[in-house]
């Protein structure tokens, strides 16, 4: 089906675009122009409204195989479109973990007839997870991953690390680093500071991130070969990163939206919605992550979508496991707390949301040019609306935004030409 969308607002990552039409033939963006026309198909007037390339998220989980009562690549596939996300990449921490060419084999197969947006599996660094012996990293990237991480476990061993960082180079595979020294976090359940003494809760000291980004950073420069950081959660990451780069350095970072609209205030009355690793830190965090997507220094924002059944989190702080839903809430947080405060501009916001993320995984993604693929979002930023749990995709509802006012909802998500996603009229 052919689809014209007329009037929009267009974003890329170099430029906008205003009042442009956007035909779409066969799945691929056709032509970019004005009073572009059509015999047959669908018409869209997005008049007033802003279209950018699918947004694509570097780090999510969608726990299938093995916790599907959580999520599976149905249902987060759909929470993905909901968000205005076309493609996703999604961790290996399953079970069985993606260690091997058989599970990567099942989770495209499966993304193919069921997901309704791009999905990218993610390999496993090391076997098991264990952070011991290197994963089968050729043949699972014959088989479809885009990276390699031991996400939700740090690679302790450097010696491992470092070959790991060596052995992926030979493959074009961006390692994902999962930044923790598990000595120094002592099994804690949330930021070492006031808020966790005042509530009696083992604290975990935000060095405990940065001594393994300072680590990683090293390897990076002794290998000469690229790293890239996940969810940077703190103000010495920020600065190690800042000066890695100054010094040539090819290392990369991403950080989340609870990291730059939340501390670990929201831990208050045990509210485990806000428990994460990393934890959510200090206001000084906060606005050093602000000023870190300012300046450059954090290259992506990800969701780290991360969903958990209401039993699971309905327990006491220590016992909940880490993590929140994130998809649905990534674009209006950013454009709320980012784009309209001025640290970020709109086409700063593409960038860091769709076309750099792409780059990063070396996919032919995040552009709105003729010949790409149709990957489009289409955003209301002026209508402010409440963030409602409730209305979800995902199976899962752990997230600590219920009842935030913020701007910037998702009208529509197109993956390869087709709509998968359409909010309801007002």
């Amino acid at each position: 089906m052919k689809i014209l969308i007329s009037k929009a607002n267009i974003v890329n990552h170099d430029g906008i675009k205003m009042g442009s039409d956007i035909l779409i033939e066969n799945g691929k963006i056709a032509a970019i122009g004005e009073h572009l026309t059509i015999e047959a198909g669908r018409k869209i007037n997005a008049e007033n409204l802003w279209v950018f390339p699918g947004l694509v998220d570097a780090h999510c989980h969608l726990r299938d195989p093995g916790y599907e009562y959580k999520e599976d690549i149905i249902s987060g596939s759909k929470s993905a479109a909901r968000g205005g996300f076309t493609s996703v990449a999604c961790m290996p921490n399953t079970n069985p973990v993606v260690d091997n060419s058989a599970v990567v084999s099942y989770i495209t197969e499966k993304a193919k007839s069921e997901a309704v947006v791009n999905v990218y599996p993610i390999g496993a660094i090391t076997k098991g997870l264990k952070g011991e012996e290197l994963s089968e990293m050729g043949s699972m990237k014959e088989a479809g991953i885009v990276a390699v991480s031991d996400d939700g476990r740090p690679v302790m061993n450097s010696s491992v690390m470092k070959k790991a960082m060596v052995y992926a180079q030979q493959f074009n595979l961006p390692v994902i680093s999962h930044c923790e020294d598990l000595d120094l976090a002592e099994e804690g359940s949330m930021n070492e500071g006031a808020m966790s003494t005042k509530l009696g809760l083992r604290g975990i000291p935000s060095i405990a991130e940065s001594v393994m980004v300072s680590r990683d950073i090293l390897l990076a420069e002794y290998n000469n070969v690229p790293m890239h950081i996940a969810h940077v959660s703190n103000r010495y990451s920020v600065e190690l990163i800042r000066q890695a780069k100054k010094r040539g350095v090819k290392v990369t970072c991403e950080t989340c939206p609870h990291y730059f609209t939340l501390t670990d205030k929201a831990c208050e009355n045990y509210n485990t919605n806000a428990k994460m690793n990393p934890p959510l830190q200090t206001e000084d965090d906060v606005l050093a992550i602000k000023e870190g997507l300012r300046d450059g220094t954090i290259d992506i924002i990800a969701t780290d979508h991360a969903p958990h059944h209401f039993d699971e989190k309905n327990v006491e702080f220590d016992c909940a496991p880490n993590g929140i839903v994130g998809f649905e809430t990534a674009f209006p947080l950013a454009y709320t707390y980012l784009v309209e405060p001025g640290i970020l501009s709109l086409t700063q916001l593409a960038e860091k949301l769709s076309t750099k993320p792409a780059s990063i995984l070396n996919l032919d993604k995040g552009i709105i040019a003729c010949g790409k693929d149709a990957d489009l979002t289409m955003v209301d930023l002026d209508t402010e609306f409440t963030i409602n749990v409730s209305e979800f995709a995902s199976k899962s509802k752990n997230s600590p935004f219920d009842g935030w006012k913020v701007k910037g909802k998702i009208i529509m998500t197109i993956v390869n030409g087709k709509i998968v996603f359409e909010a309801s009229p007002k």
